[in-house]
Order: structure tokens, then sequence, then C-alpha cells
């Protein structure tokens, strides 16, 4: 393991890895695996990736790079900083039969001398990861570096939430009660936290009922996002710390006016959820000319 790897973990970090180990040996169903592929053709506007690289940074149980070499990838690259995650990359890796074009690293988005020397890809994917580094602002530009010209930067980042209303998700409070409530967490007892993700998931179940939903279908339609799992998010919800949050316009400001890259999807939330961009860095060509 190299150094930036030992740093980014010196502090109390939470296990995204052992939550996603859950969720592969649990809750992956066929139908969460198509629901994945549908979300990257839908966010992308694709039908395929046929031809094209991709670059999975913080990839968690695996499921979107799996997702990429199912859509037809040429090439897929997987980076985690968690030994874990790592793990249960490589069992999806497996799922596929081994394919010679899916390698997977364990490796920081944060070591930016390691980071320049892998190649650059056509699609450079981070969904709900780079806010849990600890240097956020770091991560988004290492990340955005991988990008060949006239390739695509597909990141999910936390809402800057400053109000303490309660939104319709369930979730409630400002950005900055959840840094706290984060740092508690991952510093529990493992007990705790299961009490805690237990008194989380009841107050979640409490509130669709207030607000006439039925908690059946809450929970079983939950797979519709993205193809996920409503007690896994719970607990990565709850845990996951280091934990930063930018707003729209700070992304943008960012990725746009400082890096370069032009805005070409944009999902945003007015909650505590993740606002999604696509952004494409502009051709070689392009570049030269402006």
């Amino acid at each position: 393991m190299n150094d930036s790897i030992k740093e980014s973990t010196d502090f109390r970090q939470y296990d995204f890895g052992r939550n996603w180990r859950t969720f592969l040996d649990i809750h992956l169903t066929p139908e969460r695996i198509d629901e994945a592929c549908d979300s990257l053709r839908r966010f992308l506007n694709v039908d395929t990736i046929e031809g094209r690289t991709f670059l999975d940074i913080g990839c968690g149980s695996g499921l979107f790079s799996y997702a990429a070499h199912l859509l037809g990838a040429e090439k897929i690259l997987s980076i985690d900083v968690n030994p874990n995650s790592v793990d249960c990359c490589r069992t999806m890796i497996e799922r596929a039969n081994t394919p010679e074009n899916w390698s997977v690293e364990l490796a920081s988005v944060l070591d930016s001398e390691h980071f320049a020397t892998i190649d650059k890809f056509d699609i450079v994917y981070s969904w709900g990861v780079l806010h849990h580094t600890g240097a956020m602002w770091t991560a988004i530009r290492n990340a955005a570096g991988r990008v060949k010209p006239g390739g695509r930067f597909y990141i999910a980042i936390y809402n800057r939430a400053d109000g303490l209303g309660i939104y319709s998700d369930g979730r409630a409070g400002s950005s900055r009660f959840w840094v706290m409530e984060k740092a508690v967490y991952v510093r529990l007892p493992e007990l705790l936290q299961r009490v805690v993700d237990g008194a989380a998931a009841t107050a979640l179940v409490i509130s669709y009922l207030l607000t006439l939903r039925n908690p059946v279908r809450e929970i079983r339609e939950h797979k519709t996002l993205r193809g996920m799992s409503w007690m896994v998010d719970i607990r990565d919800w709850l845990g996951g710390y280091p934990y930063e949050y930018a707003s729209v316009e700070e992304i943008f400001s960012f990725v746009h006016g400082e890096l370069g890259f032009e805005l070409e999807n944009l999902k945003s939330t007015n909650s505590l959820m993740n606002n999604e961009f696509l952004f494409r860095r502009p051709s070689a060509a392009t570049s030269a000319s402006t």
C-alpha cells in the first residue's frame, strides 16, 4: 500500500467496502444490474459505450464497472482506496468471467503522482465518491485529469444544504449537522451503529406513513435508484465519513471555470442528496483554437 493510501486512512473512516460486500452477498439481483445499466445509459445519453474506455474511481461494489462491461466498454479500470471494495470488484470481474480488458487497482485518487501515470479514458465515472476522500477539490481535479480530450466526466457530489428542513426522501437537517453525525457514527462500537441504523430506518418508515406513502412500496422500489438497496444506502448515509458537499454553482465554477470542462447534463436537488454532473473535456482542436 502506498503512502497516500496510508495517509488517507489515518483518521477514522467509514468502511464502505464492508457495506458493499453486504450488498453483493444479499441484495444484488439481475433486476438491480439492469437498473445500473439503465442509469448509465440515461445520464450519458447513449445506448452503448462500445469502443470507449471507462475509468471507475471509487468502484465500491464494482456494480457500475460491471455495467460498463455489459454496455460494451473497450477497456475498464476500477480503482478504490478500500481493500474490501477492491475485493468486491474482483467478485464482479469473476462474475463477468474475468475479461482481459477489465482490471481493478487499490489506489487513492488523492495520490496525484500515481494518478498522473494512469491512462486517460473516454469516460471517467465517480458517483458519490469524491466527497468522501477528505480532500474533495483535489480529488475532483485529479479525477478530471484522467479524461481524454473530448471525453466525459460523470460525477455525483452531495449538495450543500444550509437549511434545517425535512426533505422529501426523509432526511433532515443541514449539511453541517451531518458532518458531525458521521464523525460520531464512525467512532461508535458496531453494536451501537446497528442501533442507530435501526432507529434511522424506523424514522424513515414513520415519515412514509405520515406522508401517506406505502413503506413496503418505498423500500421495494428503492432499487430503481441506480439498482441500490434501501438498507445498504441507510448505512452508507449514516456512516459516510469523511463527508464534504458543494452547491451546483460551486462544482460548475470549479470544473467549468477552473478546469475548462463543458457541462452536458445535470440532475440537481434541493435536498442533502447528490447533484449529478456530466462534463465534457473539449477536444484538443477546440482547446487549441480558444
